[in-house]
């Protein structure tokens, strides 16, 4: 499969939010619920639909049929320790059928240009420790892990 990468437009929302559930295709843990993973994500879409996030980037792969087969959406925001520019890699999702074939890559390529044109010094993002094939593109692309997030389920 061929694809380019643009910039998504506005009419691009509800093909993007057909993505989302890609973002829970992973063994995830049984506390879990798959939703949860992008509900955030998509409100974030729809705010960034109406002007109202301008900090808010959002790129589409788009097949030779112009479908959408993938999405990026990054978030200029200082960065946690230092509070220099950054940015953060909110969401990844490629569909299923375009797996494989460099399209994540590609968004993040162009997520990583447009916020280091827009003056961020570096890109955070968040990732499961069960979701290995994330990881692993991450890692190829020079992606480091830093911190570790804990959980306990507390009683009820």
């Amino acid at each position: 499969m061929t694809f380019q990468i643009r910039a998504a437009v506005a009419d691009d929302v509800a093909a993007i939010m057909a993505l989302f559930p890609r973002l829970a295709a992973f063994e995830l843990p049984p506390e879990r619920v798959p939703e949860h993973l992008w509900q955030g994500d998509a409100e974030l879409l729809q705010l960034w639909s109406t002007g109202a996030v301008p900090q808010c980037l959002v790129f589409v792969a788009v097949s030779d049929s112009q479908s959408i087969v993938g999405v990026s959406i990054a978030q200029l925001r200082e960065e946690l320790l230092s509070h220099q520019p950054s940015a953060h890699l909110e969401v990844l999702a490629v569909g299923d059928q375009a797996e494989g074939q460099g399209i994540g890559k590609a968004l993040i390529a162009a997520a990583e240009q447009a916020v280091q044109e827009r003056g961020a010094s570096s890109m955070t993002l968040h990732v499961f420790s069960t979701n290995t094939r994330a990881r692993g593109l991450y890692e190829r692309m020079g992606y480091t892990g830093e911190l570790i997030r804990y959980i306990k389920y507390l009683p009820e």
